[in-house]
């Protein structure tokens, strides 16, 4: 199973490495690395706040299903500038999470892909057509076979 990317702090050091491989449209980025943790003080339990004990309040226990040190975790970065359609950058961001989420083979630690230039909106006027995705998946395929073959060598 592979995590998502939610904090920007991640995306920015993994964007801050060298891309590890480009097609036309994408670029993929890896930091060998794992998200950096939230500093968020604990939870505290409702049951503290009604005062219905004199003992102290009850800290809630981290997740039994937290993601091992050596998964991955893959974030998706499609610009508005590129894909102007919302229906367009979801698609996109579907697509490349499918693609990852076939690959059990990966090096563990952040991955980010992004969208560098957009698709030609002549070849695909539709914002989500069967075309479109197709083409899509296509580049993502490949692309994801080259960082596999990148990864293993």
């Amino acid at each position: 199973m592979i995590g998502r990317i939610v904090r920007s702090a991640d995306f920015e050091r993994v964007l801050a490495s060298v891309s590890r491989v480009r097609s036309s449209h994408f670029a993929v980025h890896h930091l060998a690395a794992m998200p950096s943790v939230a500093a968020k003080p604990a939870k505290v339990l409702s049951t503290a706040a009604a005062k219905l004990s004199t003992a102290n309040a009850q800290v809630t226990h981290s997740p039994v299903d937290e993601m091992p040190p050596d998964a991955c975790w893959l974030g998706a970065i499609v610009p508005k500038r590129h894909a102007k359609r919302s229906v367009t950058r979801s698609l996109m961001k579907r697509q490349i999470r499918a693609a990852f989420a076939q690959q059990p083979a990966l090096p563990p630690g952040l991955w980010v892909v992004r969208l560098r230039t957009p698709f030609d909106r002549k070849l695909f006027p539709s914002a989500a057509s069967d075309a479109l995705r197709a083409a899509v998946h296509a580049e993502l395929v490949q692309l994801v076979g080259r960082v596999l073959a990148r990864a293993n060598s």
